[in-house]
């Protein structure tokens, strides 16, 4: 009976020893799961702050190369647009005519007798 009761005495130590070494393995796992947690939320920050800081720069860029642009091609004062409007209207206008005289289908488009209408034409619309 003494035997029974020494054997049963050892293994109620070796059974508190399993369980303390089990409640000891489950705080490092709890705690290494907390560091992780903590280290995964403050990657996500880093990653945050690295994806704010990135569209920042980005818009600086974007800003720069607007003003870049601006500065290499300045837009032309509003008369020279205007110049700009009725010459290009004015070409439109007669291309059918010098197409046909190119072509060699048509006389020449402004005669000696149609110059000077045509430069009236011209300085009418200038003046618009």
């Amino acid at each position: 009976m003494t035997s029974l009761f020494a054997k049963e005495l050892r293994l109620s130590k070796r059974h508190e020893e399993i369980v303390s070494q089990r409640i000891k393995f489950l705080q490092q796992r709890k705690s290494k799961l907390g560091d992780q947690n903590k280290e995964k939320a403050s990657q996500t920050q880093a990653a945050e702050a690295a994806f704010k800081r990135n569209l920042s720069l980005l818009k600086d860029i974007e800003a720069a190369e607007k003003s870049l642009q601006i500065r290499s091609h300045p837009l032309p004062p509003p008369e020279v647009v205007s110049l700009e409007t009725l010459y290009w209207a004015s070409v439109e206008e007669y291309i059918p005519k010098w197409e046909q005289f190119l072509l060699g289908r048509a006389p020449h488009p402004i005669g000696v007798e149609n110059q000077d209408e045509a430069e009236n034409t011209i300085r009418n619309k200038a003046q618009q």
